[in-house]
């Protein structure tokens, strides 16, 4: 019984002790997880980045056709993330310039589990004047608040654009988790950068009256949920 038990602490809790080898195929097993984890975290970085790149290139006008990579195969009809990507930034811009809504789909008529489950921060206290409707070409809705009201970001998030059109005025957009990005249009000053990390309630800009396609002071805000416009008032209390 002595020597039984010797020789199973030998081999297991005091294996460390004993064997020369044994911190090795620790150090080794270790850099095995290590290498696995830091691989899963690049790819998923690295998809990340390309997803905010895309967007970034819908709202500044550089996506075009061209762009959608197309199989050599016919009988490959599998689609890579890229691939995907791609086709969704045409689809966004083509119905962003035309405003024809079309056969647009709407994730409005999906089951957006997570984004009920989720709570966002009201941008700003107001009055909504023009709802959403997509097959109008109105992918948002209309707040009308007071002068020189701080918008909010409804979630916690990164910005990913800030820029000026003629159409909308002064934009920001905030990448959120899940996929989701919420736009904030006609602002009459922005308050954040590109790269800024924020979280729910941060301010990110002032209402304002920037842009042609605007008849007054008011928010314009978008949600975009796996590359597809959702209404905004499914989700957040104004």
């Amino acid at each position: 019984m002595v020597f039984a038990l010797s020789f199973y602490l030998v081999n297991t809790i005091l294996d460390q002790w004993f064997d020369p080898r044994y911190a090795e195929r620790q150090t080794r097993q270790e850099l095995v997880e290590l290498t696995f984890e830091l691989d899963s975290l690049s790819f998923e970085l690295e998809s990340r980045d390309q997803f905010i790149q895309s967007i970034k290139k819908v709202l500044q006008g550089d996506v075009t056709t061209n762009e959608i990579p197309e199989s050599a195969e016919a009988s490959s009809q599998e689609e890579t993330d890229y691939d995907q990507i791609a086709k969704t930034d045409s689809i966004f811009k083509s119905e962003f310039e035309s405003g024809s809504g079309g056969d647009f789909l709407l994730s409005s008529s999906m089951d957006n589990l997570e984004l009920r489950n989720t709570y966002f921060f009201p941008p700003l206290t107001g009055f909504v004047v023009a709802t959403f409707d997509p097959q109008e070409g109105h992918f948002g809705i209309d707040i009308v608040s007071k002068k020189d009201e701080p918008v909010k970001s409804i979630a916690d998030g990164t910005v990913v654009f800030t820029g000026w059109t003629q159409d909308d005025g002064n934009i920001i957009a905030v990448q959120h988790r899940e996929n989701l990005i919420s736009i904030y249009k006609h602002n009459s000053a922005v308050m954040k950068a590109v790269g800024d990390v924020i979280s729910a309630g941060d301010i990110i800009a002032i209402i304002g009256n920037t842009g042609e396609l605007t008849s007054g002071p008011h928010l314009h805000i978008e949600l975009w949920f796996n590359g597809s416009p959702v209404n905004p008032q499914e989700f957040i209390t104004f």
